[in-house]
């Protein structure tokens, strides 16, 4: 099934297609609140009174002309305006291949500055995205020299790729702040774990090596991407042992998945955010989340007939 859905992600007619059949955009709906900014704006604000804080991302990737990619930016800068006047604790989290990273390099860093200023006049991090293996040297690199200039800056990296216990390592003298995923991408063994067990056992270890990070008084943040309780309460536990209260940590999950959870979580003195997601451009991400827990397909199901 995980397979499937991911060949369904990447399928090109697919993609063109089936966004305009009325059912796909009616099961959408569990994990996104609409598609213009303004929804996404609406539900942050519901959940703020609740103590969810929120992190925004409008969908898109891979933009094919340089213009695609500075409206892109001029919409983030309105967005963060937006999260501003409205009081939301809200953060930008944004695909460097949005930005038109794939045709001008510097141009994308140019746009990831400016959004890295606006966001840090008000306080917040700029999150920049993961994407498949074939971008994580380059995105790597890209935030290395983003984070020199703007330290209010973070990164996402995934746990399932063998090489990210050496990326942490290369990046901790800079103090980053990084949302650990498990990761959504159909990757080769070769540079990926494929198991469960591996995918778990490489999260806990690279949490707690940022978690140690910050014990040895380091600037760093972490936000544990995953709506995986279990392992969200063995790394709660790791950062006890080391003396560092839960709320050294921030648990960041989707809208719309495990919103009892969520609630839970803050009750007990978590941070959480919730990553709320909108826009157009939704059906490759959506057909990665089907991915990653294909029981999510029985909650499509019952979007389109309920």
């Amino acid at each position: 099934m995980r397979r499937l859905l991911l060949w369904m992600a990447r399928n090109r007619f697919l993609r063109t297609n089936l966004p305009k059949l009325w059912f796909a955009k009616r099961a959408v709906r569990r994990f996104m609140p609409g598609e213009e900014a303004s929804s996404a704006l609406d539900a942050a604000a519901k959940f703020q009174a609740e103590g969810i804080r929120a992190e925004f991302t409008r969908l898109g990737e891979n933009v094919t002309n340089l213009s695609e990619g500075d409206e892109t930016a001029e919409h983030y800068l309105g967005l963060l305006a937006d999260i501003e006047a409205r009081g939301l604790d809200g953060e930008v989290s944004l695909k460097l291949t949005q930005l038109g990273y794939d045709l001008d390099v510097d141009r994308t860093l140019e746009h990831a500055r400016r959004l890295a200023s606006k966001a840090g006049e008000a306080g917040r991090t700029l999150w920049v995205d993961m994407e498949g293996s074939s971008y994580a040297e380059g995105t790597i690199s890209f935030y290395e020299r983003l984070k020199a200039t703007h330290p209010n800056t973070g990164l996402c990296l995934q746990s399932y790729l063998r090489r990210t216990a050496a990326d942490i390592a290369r990046l901790m003298p800079l103090e980053p702040r990084i949302r650990l995923v498990k990761g959504a991408y159909a990757e080769p063994e070769s540079i990926a774990f494929r198991s469960h067990d591996d995918v778990d056992r490489s999260y806990v270890e690279l949490a707690v090596a940022l978690l140690e990070g910050r014990k040895n008084g380091g600037d760093v943040r972490l936000g544990l991407g995953t709506h995986d309780i279990r392992l969200i309460e063995q790394i709660a536990e790791q950062a006890t042992g080391m003396g560092l209260p839960k709320t050294s940590f921030e648990v960041q999950m989707l809208y719309g998945i495990r919103m009892d959870q969520q609630r839970r979580l803050v009750r007990e003195g978590y941070v959480v955010r919730d990553l709320i997601s909108y826009g157009h451009a939704w059906y490759p991400w959506y057909m990665r989340r089907l991915a990653e827990r294909p029981a999510n397909v029985i909650f499509a199901l019952r979007q389109i007939i309920g």
